[in-house]
């Protein structure tokens, strides 16, 4: 094969990986099964986008073999392809926050109050949770901190968090976290904890930015 049309040919193929990561939807659906696998239906729910969009948009993503599925019973069950491409993910969204403008300025809004953001490094909020010195809650769904959650956190979805106020140590600082810098969720826990008299911080750090820092994460499932 000619030399020119050789290096065209594997341009050609690693673009095939950024045209399917060139959707918002994609890129969301990318975050969302570093989580853990999931359900078409309950991947349309999280991008508030109906079945057939979401759908269209993991046919793109299963092209690009950047996502495989099963079938159980009725449902469609998807994951990623493998878990460097949770690593890919994170690695292009720190590459937009240090290059765009526009992002960190999105993101400063996001964190409203900096001053319930974690200050200490992950080595230091390791042992501070190793020595019981913070109490470490993981917002999530349960089933996305079966897969992989950070060690010794707690499982507390945000949604049971005022029904299970008394799991919560009192007088020890409690520390939330989620999906990552643009998950919502350890927000809401944050207000609705501190409104509770709680000391409480948040860390942007969600499952897949812990691993790509190189760091151990647990695991529950059977």
């Amino acid at each position: 094969m000619n030399k020119r049309l050789l290096k065209d040919l594997l341009y050609e193929q690693v673009a095939r990986i950024g045209k399917a990561a060139s959707s918002p939807k994609r890129l969301e659906i990318l975050e969302l099964l570093a989580q853990g696998e999931k359900t078409v239906d309950t991947l349309a729910s999280e991008l508030s986008a109906d079945i057939k969009l979401t759908s269209a948009h993991l046919r793109v993503l299963k092209e690009a073999r950047l996502v495989t599925f099963r079938r159980d019973g009725k449902y469609i069950i998807y994951q990623l392809a493998g878990s460097d491409i949770a690593g890919l993910w994170v690695n292009l969204r720190q590459v937009a926050e240090e290059h765009l403008l526009e992002l960190k300025m999105a993101l400063a809004q996001m964190v409203a109050d900096p001053e319930k953001l974690s200050a200490v490094s992950r080595e230091v909020l390791l042992e501070q949770a190793r020595r019981g010195e913070v109490f470490v809650i993981d917002v999530r769904p349960q089933t996305e901190y079966a897969t992989a959650h950070l060690p010794f956190a707690r499982s507390m979805p945000v949604v049971e968090i005022e029904q299970r106020l008394a799991e919560l140590p009192s007088g020890t600082e409690i520390v939330a976290y989620c999906r990552g810098p643009f998950c919502l969720l350890s927000d809401e826990a944050v207000a609705l904890l501190a409104a509770k008299g709680y000391r409480v911080r948040k860390i942007l750090d969600g499952v897949s930015e812990w691993q790509a820092a190189g760091f151990p994460v647990e695991r529950s499932e059977s």
